[in-house]
C-alpha cells in the first residue's frame, strides 16, 4: 500500500526511496507529560516547519501521523530523504538521564507500527537515531533498536 501526495498537474509526484525507518525518544524525563502539541511547539522553535518525525507514540500508546511518509522529514541530518522517523516520549528518567522509558503501550504500538512499515519498505534498515549520527555523541533513543528488531 503506498500513500500518495496530492500534486498538480504541473509537478509530477516521486514516490521517495526508504532506506532507513529511524526511532528516536523524545528526550524528555519520563515523569513529565510532553504531548504532540508540545512537540509541535519545540520543533516550531527550532526553526521548523512542523514536526520533524513521521509518528510520534505518546506514553499511552497513542500514535499521532505527524507528517505524510510521502514528504522528507526533519529528524537526523543527511538521512531525511530516504527514511521515516518515529519518535516515542520519553527517553529520560525522572532524573534527567538516558533510559529506555518506554511505557508497556508505546512497545506495543512501535513494535506494530514497524511491523506495517517494514511491510511496506522490507528494504529498509530499523535504526535508532544513534546509529545513524555515529560522530555526534547520542543516546537516543536509549535501547538497541537493530537488536531488538532484527526478526522484523
Amino acid at each position: 500500500m503506498k500513500e500518495l501526495k496530492e500534486f498538480s498537474s504541473e509537478e509530477e509526484y516521486v514516490p521517495r526511496s526508504i532506506q532507513y525507518i529511524v526511532v528516536h525518544c523524545s528526550a524528555t524525563r519520563a515523569n513529565i507529560p510532553f504531548t504532540e502539541e508540545q512537540l509541535l511547539k519545540c520543533h516550531l522553535q527550532r526553526g521548523f516547519k512542523y514536526i520533524g518525525y513521521h509518528f510520534y507514540i505518546t506514553r499511552d500508546g497513542e500514535l499521532h501521523h505527524c507528517r505524510p511518509v510521502s514528504e522528507p522529514g526533519a529528524h537526523v541530518r543527511g538521512f531525511n530523504r530516504h527514511s521515516i522517523g518515529i519518535c516515542y516520549e520519553g527517553g529520560l528518567d525522572e532524573n534527567g538521564y538516558p533510559a529506555d522509558t518506554r511505557t508497556q503501550a508505546q512497545r506495543f504500538t512501535l513494535l506494530d507500527l514497524l511491523t506495517i512499515l517494514r511491510h511496506q519498505y522490507p528494504k529498509a534498515q530499523i535504526l535508532g537515531h544513534y546509529q545513524l549520527s555515529a560522530s555526534i555523541h547520542k543516546a537516543c533513543p536509549c535501547f538497541d533498536c537493530r537488536k531488538e528488531y532484527a526478526e522484523l
